[in-house]
C-alpha cells in the first residue's frame, strides 16, 4: 500500500521546506499558501483591519480570475 499523503518538513537556518505528495489538490494548496503568506506578513505587524481587508480583496480577485480563466479556457 502506498501512502499518497506523505509529507516531510525540514527546517534550515533560513527557511522551512515542506515536501508534499504530487497528488495534493493544487487549488487547496494555493489557499493554504495564501493563508501562510498572510500569517507571515502580519506576524510582527500591527496591521489594522483595513490592511487585512485589502489583502482579502486581492486574494478574492486572484481566485476569481483563476476560476474565470479555467471556465473560459
Amino acid at each position: 500500500e502506498v501512502n499518497l499523503y506523505t509529507m516531510t518538513i525540514e527546517r534550515t537556518a533560513t527557511e522551512v521546506i515542506i515536501r508534499l505528495s504530487p497528488s495534493l489538490d493544487v487549488e487547496e494548496l494555493q489557499r493554504l499558501l495564501n493563508y501562510l503568506a498572510y500569517k507571515e506578513a502580519t506576524a510582527d505587524s500591527s496591521a489594522v483591519q483595513e490592511d487585512v481587508d485589502v489583502l482579502a480583496a486581492d486574494v478574492r480577485k486572484d481566485r476569481f480570475q483563476r476560476s474565470r480563466a479555467r471556465y473560459n479556457a
